[in-house]
């Protein structure tokens, strides 16, 4: 058994990127740990959802345990910053926020699980978070310094296949799923979400264990509504959008030479 620690911003950050990985290594016998660096303060949520006198971060740490357990996880721990919203916004530069913390004692926070854990493989984001959130630009910066302090081996950079994406796209235009006036511009600012192919070094197929990420995504109540994009698209077109998480695994590549985070431990 090894040890698999995925290392997230937010509440429901998990189940969308990393929920396959997380579910298949469970299944395939090893301990997954989950870590969240805030607990989603900034949330939107419809009026009357929160109890009384419930705050929104409470609902939404009670949703992460919810789908942790559905996706294997065995151990929830919250580093304790705030959430820092989008880039640009005011909230960028409130003191106690994930993008304004000091990367170094980020770092030991995350360090010590990793230690504890004696972390096998570690999950962080791309160094653009994906798509330029300041979180998850601030995950990859922490997870891959503590990576470092602990002496984690594996390091893997989730992310998404911008060239796959293009192609699904185009396909959705062509077969009249999607309108050709909503297809991004590409070559202006397509390769800020995700990476391109080229980069990738790790293509892990999650169809099988689809049932247990979309459920994650449910047991986020508060942010993934039923008529959200998550939820209300069909089976297929899920299949298509989430049936396989892309990876940049640190030191190695480029060349996608890897299906298995987890494979020989």
């Amino acid at each position: 058994m090894a040890t698999l620690v995925s290392f997230h911003a937010h509440p429901d950050d998990e189940c969308i990127v990393a929920g396959g990985v997380m579910r298949k290594a469970f299944e395939e016998g090893h301990r997954v740990v989950l870590v969240v660096a805030t607990r989603g303060e900034v949330g939107e949520v419809p009026d009357g959802f929160l109890d009384d006198g419930e705050e929104l971060w409470q609902r939404r740490v009670q949703e992460t345990h919810a789908s942790a357990e559905v996706l294997g996880a065995k151990r929830v721990e919250f580093l304790g910053y705030t959430d820092s919203g989008m880039m640009g916004e005011p909230r960028n530069d409130v003191p106690g926020t994930f993008w304004q913390a000091d990367v170094e004692e980020a770092a030991q926070r995350l360090a010590e699980i990793l230690r504890e854990e004696q972390a096998d493989v570690l999950t962080v984001y791309d160094d653009n978070g994906g798509y330029g959130h300041p979180d998850h630009i601030q995950v990859h910066r922490v997870g891959m310094r503590a990576a470092e302090l602990a002496g984690t081996p594996r390091v893997y950079e989730a992310t998404s296949n911008s060239d796959e994406m293009r192609r699904g796209m185009e396909e959705a235009v062509r077969t009249g799923e999607m309108k050709a006036e909503d297809l991004p511009d590409f070559e202006e600012g397509g390769a800020e979400f995700g990476k391109p192919e080229a980069v990738l070094t790790a293509r892990v197929d999650v169809h099988e264990y689809l049932p247990q990420k979309r459920a994650a995504m449910r047991a986020h109540a508060s942010q993934i509504s039923e008529d959200s994009f998550f939820l209300a698209m069909p089976d297929e077109g899920f299949a298509r959008a989430f049936g396989v998480e892309w990876f940049i695994r640190a030191g190695q590549g480029p060349g996608i030479t890897e299906t298995d985070l987890m494979a020989g431990l």
